[in-house]
């Protein structure tokens, strides 16, 4: 690796303050469009640091709370003002730092914007009911109470809007926060930070320390002064998160792993539907929570569909995230990128063709990358690897159905239950996709992936804790009801 002096070492924020770990230790994060560029050094921390954030966090539990809801606003807007300002600093940041092309990068920052201003004005909003006693003396009613200190694990794919939208109800509703961010997107998470501190929020009310999940992220899950847990990422490290919670009694929020399926019903517009399945599942690299991976396509349309989809596949730009033709930019790791390969191989050895894709991008600017192809299997079958796992990467798996209820059956073969599309334009389908289908979030007609922020988030079955993020439904997890009896 090409070692650049001029990048930028990112310390952490504790207590108001920028401050280098003892340890030492530095890691850079490169650039996966270009391994060869460091995008800036980010602290391998230890236990020390992090309890040096907790014990700031707890230290000024008290007097945020204390503020009003919309005192607390007013820092919400402040902060989203500023990301505004810097909307394209770190947009660019982000695209260098882990792949995503520079509109979408863009389109996360804007979102994070939209998710203050969102919650800002949260403080203004009601935070409980009054309820009629069967004393006639008496007055009964509800409020809110923060939990305290909130730990904030985040994932690398949206390095912006997740700790947002993660950050902003815990903050509104009272808590002060430590964010542990993913090491793939530690620079990103420090840019968004400078503008909670530059937003002039209180010492020690936002935090942040970086470094591993084995150490920073359990030692967040093990420390008795954080409350509450909000976690997105893997399956295997989620469970891990939960049960350490679940064993000292703190509260925990886990949003995990999707394997989300489109069904596309012979009465389908397929353009349309073609252009959802490419978006859902290869925008971003298949790097979402909620990407495509399974395509159900009814037997009548599937040659029709899958020539129209192969067709746009190959047109497909990847490159450089900041360069204006690329619609793909690259897997944010080398090791992702490995993992990608791997589930490739594993599906053309147990069977499925390959359509199209399946291998590292070569071309010239790209050999220093982490570039796949875009890539597409068919004849694939439910008991293969391909149609189980996450693959977490640009992977499409089409398979051919006799029946719209088979899709619907076969679609909910799985352990997962993040997300799930249908197209097709008959009423009565679509209210039995809506009845029928497992999953937390439901589209018609559209792709699986996309959130609007004031709704509720989140999934059944293995892809969550049952709980739900964003809009109202968060003050759920970010807070406890307190029911109160005044007798005169």
């Amino acid at each position: 690796m090409t070692i650049q002096t001029q990048a930028a070492i990112y310390s952490n924020y504790i207590n108001g303050e920028w401050i280098s770990s003892p340890s030492a230790r530095l890691e850079a994060s490169v650039n996966p469009a270009n391994k060869n560029e460091v995008v800036g050094y980010f602290q391998q921390s230890t236990i020390e640091d992090l309890n040096h954030a907790v014990q700031a966090a707890k230290d000024s539990k008290k007097s945020w709370s204390r503020l009003s809801g919309a005192a607390r606003g007013d820092y919400l807007y402040k902060a989203a003002n500023i990301l505004e300002k810097r909307l394209d600093e770190i947009a660019e940041i982000m695209t260098r730092e882990m792949g995503k092309t520079l509109p979408e990068a863009k389109g996360e920052t804007a979102r994070g914007i939209a998710i203050l201003r969102y919650y800002a004005g949260e403080g203004m909003r009601k935070v409980g009911d009054v309820i009629p006693s069967t004393d006639s003396g008496a007055l009964m009613f509800t409020t809110r109470a923060p939990l305290g200190v909130v730990g904030v694990i985040a994932p690398w794919n949206f390095p912006v809007a997740i700790p947002i939208w993660k950050m902003a109800p815990a903050l509104i509703y009272g808590n002060t926060v430590v964010l542990k961010p993913a090491s793939e997107a530690a620079v990103t998470a420090a840019k968004v930070i400078e503008c909670f501190h530059d937003a002039g929020f209180p010492a020690g009310v936002v935090n942040m320390v970086t470094g591993s999940g084995s150490v920073i992220g359990q030692g967040i899950v093990d420390h008795p002064d954080i409350n509450g847990i909000t976690f997105t990422g893997s399956n295997s490290t989620g469970k891990r998160v939960g049960q350490g919670a679940l064993a000292r009694g703190a509260k925990y929020q886990l949003e995990m792993g999707g394997k989300n399926p489109v069904i596309i019903a012979k009465d389908a517009d397929l353009d349309l539907a073609v252009e959802g399945t490419i978006s859902g599942g290869l925008r971003s690299t298949g790097q979402k929570c909620t990407a495509t991976s399974r395509v159900f396509v009814e037997a009548e349309v599937y040659e029709s569909f899958k020539e129209k989809l192969l067709a746009k596949v190959k047109e497909i730009k990847v490159g450089h995230g900041l360069e204006s033709e690329t619609w793909m930019g690259p897997c944010v790791s080398e090791s992702q990128l490995n993992t990608v390969l791997s589930y490739i191989e594993k599906g053309k050895e147990e069977g499925a063709a390959l359509l199209f894709g399946g291998n590292k991008c070569t071309d010239k600017g790209l050999e220093d990358g982490f570039f796949v192809q875009p890539t597409v299997f068919d004849n694939v079958n439910l008991n293969m690897t391909i149609a189980r796992e996450e693959i977490f990467g640009p992977v499409l798996a089409i398979i051919k159905v006799d029946r719209f209820e088979e899709a619907i059956e076969m679609a909910n073969d799985t352990e997962y239950g993040l997300s799930a599309s249908v197209y097709t334009k008959d009423i009565g389908k679509i209210l039995a996709f809506i009845n029928e289908i497992e999953a937390g979030l439901v589209r018609v007609n559209a792709e699986t992936a996309g959130v609007e922020l004031q709704a509720p988030f989140g999934g059944m079955k293995q892809s969550s804790s049952h709980s739900r993020e964003q809009g109202q439904a968060a003050i759920e997890f970010f807070t406890s009801i307190k029911t109160v009896f005044v007798k005169a």
